[in-house]
C-alpha cells in the first residue's frame, strides 16, 4: 500500500462509510471505491465486506488499523518537519567566520538571521582563514565569512563588502599627531602585522616596495585581533584591518595608513554542497550585513 492507499483506508475506517470518506477527501465515491479495490489488491485479501447494507471491517482491517494510525502520525509528522524546514523553524547552521567578521558585522546578520529563522540553531566558529576553507571542504562548516578573497579548490568565493588597512599606535605615540601614516612614516619602528605570505602580506609589502622601502614585521600575527595586546604594551604599532572596532580597546590610537590598501570581505562555501534553504537565508542576511558595515576610520 502507498501513502494515499492508507490515507484512504484510514479515513473509511474512521468515517464508517465510503460516502463519508469520499467528502472527508474530496474525491468522488466511485474514485474511492477504485482506490480501495487497487489496494486490496496489492494487499491480497479483503478489506471490508458488505453486511446488511453496512460496510464492515474484516478481522485482517482491524489488525492494520493501529499500523495506519500510526503511519498517518509519522507522516504528518514528516509534513510539518518538512513546512519547519522550509519556513527556518528546524535544523541547525554552522558558521565559520575571522575574527575581525566576527567582530563587526556578523553579529547584526546572526540576529537579523534569527528574526528571519528563530527555530535554527547556530554554531558559531572563530577561525583563520586555513582552518575555514578545511572546515568547508570537510563539510564542518556551512558557510565562512573572511577578509580573503583569494580562490580556493571547490570554494565559491562571494566579495560582500571592503575594508581597509589602518596603523594601530599605542596611546600617545608620536605618530599619533599625524593624520595618515604612511610606510616612510613606520622607519625605525618596531612593526606589527601580517604574515608576508598572506593576502594582506602581500599588499602591504607591494605597498611598501612601491614608496621605497621594505615591508619586513618583526612581530607576524595571522589575525588582525592578536596586535592588541603588543600594541597595548608598547611593543610596537601595527598595521592590521579597519573591520575590528578598535575604538572599544582601551590605550590605543588609529590612523589612516596610506596609500589606501582594500581588504575584501568575502562569503565562503563548498561548491560540492548545495545550500539549504536555511543557508541560503543567512548567506543573504550576511551579504546584507556586510555591504552596509562601513567601520568609523580615523579621520
Amino acid at each position: 500500500m502507498n501513502a494515499r492507499q492508507i490515507e484512504v483506508f484510514r479515513t473509511i475506517m474512521r468515517c464508517g462509510t465510503l460516502t463519508a470518506a469520499a467528502q472527508a477527501l474530496n474525491v468522488s465515491q466511485p474514485a474511492l471505491s477504485q482506490l480501495l479495490l487497487h489496494a486490496e489488491d496489492q494487499l491480497g485479501f479483503r478489506l471490508f465486506q458488505r453486511l446488511h447494507g453496512r460496510l464492515t471491517p474484516t478481522p485482517e482491517a482491524n489488525l492494520l488499523f493501529p499500523e495506519a494510525e500510526r503511519l498517518h502520525r509519522d507522516l504528518e509528522g514528516f509534513r510539518r518537519f518538512a513546512a519547519d524546514l522550509r519556513h527556518g523553524k528546524q535544523g541547525a547552521l554552522r558558521l565559520a567566520a575571522s575574527a575581525p567578521t566576527a567582530l563587526s558585522f556578523v553579529p547584526q546578520a546572526l540576529a537579523d538571521f534569527r528574526i528571519a529563522c528563530p527555530g535554527v540553531r547556530v554554531v558559531s566558529y572563530i577561525v583563520s582563514m586555513a582552518v575555514l576553507t578545511t572546515m568547508l571542504d570537510n563539510g564542518e562548516a556551512d558557510l565562512g565569512v573572511a577578509l580573503n578573497d583569494t580562490p580556493q579548490p571547490l570554494i565559491q568565493t562571494e566579495r560582500i563588502g571592503r575594508s581597509e588597512v589602518l596603523c594601530l599606535l599605542p596611546q600617545g605615540h608620536r605618530l599619533a599627531a599625524q593624520p595618515s601614516i604612511g610606510p616612510a612614516d613606520l622607519e625605525g619602528e618596531t612593526l606589527i602585522s601580517y604574515r608576508p605570505d598572506s593576502l594582506q602580506g602581500v599588499m602591504l609589502a607591494e605597498a611598501f616596495a612601491e614608496a621605497g622601502t621594505r615591508y619586513l614585521p618583526q612581530v607576524e600575527i595571522d589575525v588582525s585581533i592578536a596586535a592588541i595586546g603588543f600594541v597595548q604594551q608598547g611593543l610596537g604599532v601595527a598595521l592590521v584591518d579597519a573591520l575590528v572596532p578598535w575604538s572599544g580597546f582601551q590605550d590605543l590610537t588609529t590612523r589612516r595608513f596610506l596609500p589606501q590598501q582594500t581588504l575584501p570581505i568575502s562569503l565562503l562555501f563548498s561548491t560540492r554542497r548545495p545550500l539549504s534553504t536555511t543557508q541560503n537565508v543567512l548567506r543573504r542576511k550576511l551579504r546584507e550585513a556586510g555591504s552596509r558595515y562601513m567601520p568609523h576610520l580615523p579621520s
